[in-house]
């Protein structure tokens, strides 16, 4: 691969990173790392019960959101 392609590739995973940041994609992948550095003994939930709690609290708590 030529050095440009891979300097153009190498920009857009960080856009895409960045981007994925904004929208809210890594919650659970930082909800996971909180969980570790706090120590707790019970397993952290799934990624499937972080989401639903995730909306949960959302919709039981609405903030100024976009949608």
């Amino acid at each position: 691969m030529s050095a440009g392609l891979a300097a153009v590739a190498s920009g857009f995973r960080g856009f895409a990173r960045y981007l994925g940041g904004v929208m809210g994609a890594d919650a659970y992948a930082k909800y996971l790392e909180h969980w570790q550095a706090a120590g707790h003994q019970e397993p952290p939930m799934t990624e499937r019960e972080f989401w639903r709690d995730h909306t949960d609290r959302q919709d039981s708590n609405p903030q100024g959101r976009c949608c």
